[in-house]
């Protein structure tokens, strides 16, 4: 089977997930290819390709604005199998509630969601989770990605069930799209910058330009906190959320957090997300 992988990213998690799903479904004799979803970058052709697997970064419990505009753009098709596959920094089940408008995009557009997956991946923006707890959470990505690729190499796949609650939560934080535009403008350079210009770089919106060796933010920010994430002198201040700025790389590959040692911000949910895979691999099956 031939699948296209078409991923929004900002600071790279989901890129990260959807290269490591990839790999699984490469290893069970599948072809795959990945294609960014930016802006400037031409639409991929979609012909040849068996399915789909679209993927985004849950910003406040909805899909970012651009991924959304993405799929309105899609071709139209006929029942062509699609998989969502997303990433957020809490196993919230209202991350659940980011998927309906994608899903009524593409049901317009002709396609069929086959399932869902979800992965949890370090936090960008709020707080700093610590290098052990990013190692757990790769650790269970590569237990859950062999998992779907087993489930997308049989064909099959898990739609989440979205309940009054969660629709509402979503629905009244989706002013985020209106408002991160607004917010943007305001973002601003403090003087460690050194204008080396890779906020410019990175960004997925083309939001940011270089002017006189200092970055000059536009009107088409989304809130992926890619600029402020990767500068290198942590030097980009993001105006009303600044107080939840992140910035450096995570390290993966370390000692990975034990129970006792998994943060105690939404700590039941992180557990429940860590045992389930990891119960998964002990009894052999799907609990």
């Amino acid at each position: 089977m031939k699948l296209l992988f078409c991923i929004f990213s900002g600071t790279g998690n989901t890129r990260r997930v959807g290269e490591l799903l990839a790999a699984e479904l490469n290893a069970l004799g599948h072809e795959t290819e990945l294609y960014a979803v930016k802006r400037g970058v031409p639409m991929p052709i979609f012909s040849g390709y068996d399915a789909l697997i679209v993927g985004y970064p849950v910003h406040a419990f909805n899909a970012p604005t651009p991924f959304l505009a993405f799929l309105k753009q899609l071709p139209k098709a006929e029942n062509m199998p699609v998989y969502l596959m997303r990433s957020s920094g809490e196993p919230l089940r209202l991350n659940d509630a980011s998927g309906i408008t994608p899903k009524r995009i593409l049901k317009k557009r002709g396609y069929s969601v086959v399932g869902e997956f979800s992965y949890v991946m370090p936090y960008n923006i709020i707080f700093r989770h610590s290098d052990k707890m990013a190692a757990r959470m790769w650790q269970t990505a590569k237990a859950r990605a062999k998992r779907d690729a087993s489930l997308i190499d049989a064909g099959g796949g898990t739609k989440r069930r979205v309940g009054p609650f969660r629709r509402m939560a979503a629905f009244a934080l989706r002013i985020e799209h209106t408002a991160m535009p607004l917010v943007g403008r305001r973002f601003r350079v403090r003087e460690g910058c050194i204008g080396c210009g890779k906020c410019a770089a990175v960004c997925p919106q083309g939001n940011i330009t270089m002017k006189d060796g200092r970055p000059v933010f536009g009107k088409s920010c989304v809130g992926c906190m890619a600029c402020a994430f990767g500068c290198p002198k942590d030097a980009v201040s993001v105006s009303l959320f600044n107080s939840w700025r992140v910035n450096g790389a995570y390290s993966f590959e370390g000692d990975a957090a034990a129970d006792e040692e998994v943060c105690k911000y939404c700590h039941k949910s992180y557990l429940r997300y860590f045992h389930e895979i990891e119960n998964e691999a002990e009894t052999g099956h799907k609990e």
